[in-house]
């Protein structure tokens, strides 16, 4: 494990732009329709958190790279959900996934608006929640709006995650 670690501390500082990058990716990727089904958040943490820790990137470049990633994978499920509509439920990949899927339907249904803010905490069905609030039909300024400000809640929590770790370590 220790070689690992050492490895990825050298890799990032070797490379701090690329490992800087990752973490805009990484947000993008765990947050994105499908591919967040197999991209944890847990790597961006770990991601996020050698590059901060170890003096590579601080919080003021870490956290807006880290919304803007998460922002745009939730649009990208926005835009899914809104093109495809209820076909949406017939690709394979809904269909593998379909209790994930009955989840996120359920939130929205039961809290409405306030299942974007409360989606982008649940790492199971994260990247679900944009594309079936996309089905509903709500409003593309309104999901927009909300979103942001999901989005920059989130980032935030990340910020403190990592100032909490630096802290204990």
């Amino acid at each position: 494990m220790k070689a690992i670690e050492s490895f990825t501390l050298e890799w990032l500082s070797d490379y701090s732009e690329y490992g800087i990058a990752l973490v805009a990716l990484l947000a993008f990727a765990e947050s994105c329709f499908g591919i967040g089904l197999f991209v944890s958040g847990a790597l961006l943490l770990v991601v996020s958190a050698s590059l901060y820790n170890n003096g590579i990137a601080d919080l003021v470049t870490l956290l807006p790279l880290a919304f803007l990633g998460a922002l745009l994978g939730d649009h990208a499920g926005y835009a899914i959900g809104r093109r495809l509509g209820p076909r949406l439920h017939q690709l394979s990949l809904a269909r593998k996934y379909e209790v994930q899927l009955r989840r996120a339907e359920s939130l929205i249904l039961r809290f409405g608006t306030a299942a974007i803010f409360i989606g982008r905490f649940v790492p199971a069905i994260r990247s679900l929640i944009p594309a079936m609030v996309g089905i509903s039909g709500f409003g593309r300024w309104r999901y927009t709006l909300l979103d942001a400000l999901a989005c920059l809640a989130w980032a935030l929590a990340l910020g403190l995650i990592l100032v909490g770790i630096d802290e204990l370590f």
